[in-house]
């Protein structure tokens, strides 16, 4: 027998994204019962001058990395292009050529990838050729071909793979058609665009509008493969939300909230419903809304010094003062003296009484004779410092954290290290029922995602009594909402620097630890943990400690990051998780990173849990949309690194492969389509709360995305009352056969099936039943001689087809068979 991958239904998809606003300008309108008010933030280059907004294309995953690691904020949004990604940075002149020199393409207005709507008449040079359509050895596949509507307007979506896909010399080029309707002729003939993702071809796809559904549609490439398929409808039309029930209390939070207004909530309602809430306190403490206090004394020559507190700013390291001080007379020593908080260097002074200290002379002098105030001190940046220091007057050290942003909430932030709160809902909070984890904010600027949550958590006990779709999520499911994982970072994004995106552990040597690097501290942490991590060589997360993606020095270095592998560990019980995150307007899960040099991914899960991330996804995104139409496309769902880019060290991977746990990522926010531009409008870290309630705003999207969080209650709570048996079948079935045949497996819901073709046994060590490629359905297995299958199908849930027992000697031996006899 022959084994041959090929494609036998649709499955799969990638990525289309709005613009991202990388340095955002909210206006958030706070609740009433809040003083804060959100205001504009400034870009993470506030001390620099000229700054202005580029789109920009880069080669790949590959080059994102490095213009990362240079320090430039690129994550989030970006848009996969067929020859690269685009994105947008906020940039000076002489940082436009920096971009330049790496290879980085700086686009004009109008530039840049657009989907086009028209048929350009296909491909033409091979119309005259004889076309063959291939059946085991097919060159040409249908991925998947979808059908939406969003806004009256009908979209269709196809990905298309060819086995030449690779070749550049001449490029494979692919005609997508479409009839339109059952019955009707192919036409509207168009060129598909070629994908390629770090070298490696990935597919070719199109977009575009169509005011009719149509039925089938064919594709040909350039190489003479044809192949035709069906189309299929992306998400439910008219699916009822929850929030159509009679009398469903929805529509809580009424603006963006800080961290202390998250957990002052949970820790409300868990006092308000003790029968079915309650807080989990993690027990890492975060490190901080906190600083050293600091200051760049002399400049940036060489004859600067960066001086840091050893106390935290708060704590007495602002009321530090250095002065720099120029005595009368000749051959002078360097010394240092301190009275209270006043520290005075003594500069040297040579035999003809001129000033004789160098920088770095003046940097050991303070670490060793500040009397304990002073930590950190060294020359600025990479200098050597040299340079002789000159008098100054007093400077007084500051942390900077009481410089406040235009527009930040009104009061003071809680210093020092913080304790993150887990509010917890549900009726049985024993392990009886699957846990459901849901983290949101580990990218500070993140606001949406937090009061997503929030709202869900409110539906939850609001509905508990009333709503009876509400009583079955809380009585089978055991649900954990972390509201910010971030504290620190999420504070400094509210109130100093709106763009932060990691937490505010300077990591630093001293070539970055001046303060005008401030807003470039900290660790993503979502690139921190175990499973592809950038220390294996996984791309997607920094070693630059000033890259917005920076990994942390370990894995798990952060106590965030260790808190939730602590929970997973104490709470055996959760099975699902969701990480949100913002605006790419995604959904997705493994694999989330993988290693540039060959596109060697993390393994991907198998095809049924492909399969069931697939039918859950349909789920919360078909709510999602019963709002107000939003319709997350379907080239932004599946695995991350597919339709996003790689991110080593992620937080869903380490949990599904180490824990089993069906952990999904989700951008909510993103792009959104406008029927008055007839354009896809792109979305904001920070949307204005209330603004158009049919494009892009901070409260539409809690509510339509608090909409499919709800629906993964009910996808967990389903999973854990599921009993219910797979079954399975071998397609076409068991029968002679004049000639080889090409057979595959069905299922009759998402199942992973175990098989042999040696006669044995199947069991859990067998082969198992894989996909034809990445976001594809099931193998095809060209069957030549005659051969016996033996197999079982297992759910998602555990439910093995037929009770068999694959662990033990099962003397019924009651897992299925077929006999495929060929020749005879």
């Amino acid at each position: 027998m022959r084994r041959t991958q090929m494609r036998i239904a649709l499955l799969a998809l990638p990525a289309l994204v709005g613009s991202v606003l990388i340095t955002t300008a909210p206006a958030g309108a706070e609740p009433a019962d809040s003083a804060a008010t959100v205001g504009s933030g400034r870009s993470h280059l506030e001390d620099a001058e000229q700054v202005r907004l580029v789109r920009i294309q880069l080669t790949g995953a590959d080059m994102l990395d490095k213009v990362t690691a240079a320090g430039f904020d690129l994550e989030h949004g970006l848009k996969r292009v067929p020859d690269g990604i685009e994105g947008e940075a906020v940039v000076t002149a002489e940082q436009i050529a920096e971009l330049k020199a790496m290879g980085v393409e700086i686009l004009g207005d109008g530039e840049g990838f657009t989907w086009s709507d028209e048929a350009d008449g296909g491909i033409q040079t091979f119309r005259a050729q004889a076309a063959q359509t291939l059946s085991h050895e097919q060159t040409v596949r249908v991925v998947r071909a979808d059908w939406f509507t969003t806004k009256g307007q009908g979209f269709l979506y196809v990905e298309a793979r060819t086995t030449a896909g690779q070749q550049t010399n001449p490029i494979v080029t692919m005609q997508l058609e479409n009839d339109s309707g059952p019955g009707t002729s192919f036409g509207s003939a168009r060129t598909m665009s070629r994908f390629v993702d770090s070298g490696q071809y990935m597919f070719h796809r199109n977009l575009f509008k169509l005011d009719a559904r149509p039925n089938q549609i064919r594709v040909t490439s350039s190489t003479g493969g044809v192949t035709t398929g069906y189309v299929s409808n992306w998400l439910e039309d008219g699916a009822p939300p929850l929030t159509a029930n009679p009398g469903y209390k929805s529509d809580f939070v009424d603006g963006y909230r800080t961290p202390q207004q998250l957990y002052s909530r949970a820790e409300e309602i868990a006092r308000q419903y003790p029968d079915i809430a309650e807080i989990v306190y993690l027990p890492n403490k975060t490190n901080g809304y906190q600083r050293k206090a600091q200051a760049t004394i002399g400049g940036t020559g060489q004859s600067a010094v960066v001086v840091s507190s050893a106390a935290w700013g708060h704590e007495g390291g602002n009321d530090i003062t250095v002065e720099f001080v120029n005595r009368p007379g000749a051959n002078l020593p360097l010394d240092v003296e301190v009275n209270g908080k006043a520290v005075r260097v003594l500069l040297a002074k040579n035999a003809s009484g001129a000033l004789a200290s160098t920088a770095a002379q003046v940097a050991t002098a303070l670490k060793a004779q500040s009397g304990g105030l002073i930590d950190r001190a060294h020359p600025y940046r990479t200098n050597a410092g040299t340079g002789i220091v000159q008098a100054s007057s007093p400077v007084a050290l500051t942390d900077f954290l009481g410089e406040k942003r235009a527009g930040a909430p009104e009061g003071d932030v809680p210093r020092g290290p913080a304790t993150i709160p887990v509010l917890r809902i549900g009726k049985h909070r024993d392990g009886r029922n699957p846990g459901v984890l849901i983290q949101a904010q580990d990218h500070a600027r993140e606001w949406v995602p937090a009061t997503t949550s929030l709202e869900s958590a409110e539906r939850l006990v609001h509905n508990y009594k009333s709503d009876w779709e509400t009583k079955k999520i809380v009585n089978n499911t055991d649900i954990f909402f972390i509201l910010s994982n971030n504290p620190d970072g999420a504070n400094y994004s509210f109130y100093n620097f709106a763009s932060q995106r990691r937490n505010m552990t300077n990591h630093c040597p001293d070539a970055d630890a001046d303060p005008a690097r401030r807003n470039s501290w900290g660790v993503d942490l979502n690139r921190n943990y175990r499973v592809g991590s950038g220390h294996d060589g996984y791309s997607g997360g920094s070693t630059s400690c000033v890259s917005d993606t920076y990994q942390g020095p370990e894995k798990l270095s952060e106590p965030e990051s260790k808190n939730i592998i602590w929970l997973v560990e104490k709470y055996r019980n959760i099975k699902f998780m969701m990480s949100v995150h913002s605006n790419g307007g995604q959904l997705f899960w493994q694999p989330g990173a993988y290693i540039a040099n060959g596109r060697i991914t993390t393994p991907r899960p198998p095809l049924g849990d492909e399969a069931f991330y697939w039918q859950s996804a349909s789920r919360i995104l078909s709510q999602v949309k019963a709002h107000r139409e939003t319709v997350v496309t379907p080239e932004n769902v599946g695995g991350s690194s597919d339709v996003l880019y790689s991110s080593a060290g992620n937080v869903r991977e380490d949990l599904y492969f180490n824990y089993g746990i069906y952990a999904f990522g989700w951008e909510v926010g993103g792009s959104i389509y406008n029927p008055a531009t007839g354009n896809w409008q792109g979305g904001s870290f920070q949307p204005t709360w209330v603004g158009n309630p049919e494009l892009v705003s901070g409260h539409a999207e809690t509510m339509e995305y608090a909409n499919g969080i709800m629906e993964m209650f009910r996808v967990a709570a389903d999973w854990g009352t599921d009993n219910k048996k797979p079954t399975s079948q071998l397609v076409p079935g068991r029968g002679n056969y004049s000639e080889p045949v090409d057979v595959h497996f069905e299922t009759s819901e998402p199942a992973t099936i175990y098989y042999t073709t040696d006669g044995s046994r199947p069991t859990l060590e067998s082969p198992r039943y894989t996909a034809t490629e990445f976001r594809e359905p099931g193998q095809v297995f060209h069957v030549t001689e005659t051969t016996t299958f033996n197999w079982f199908s297992v759910d998602s849930a555990g439910n093995i087809e037929q009770n068999y027992d694959p662990k033990n000697n099962d003397t019924r031996n009651n897992y299925r068979t077929a006999t495929i006899t060929v020749g005879k």
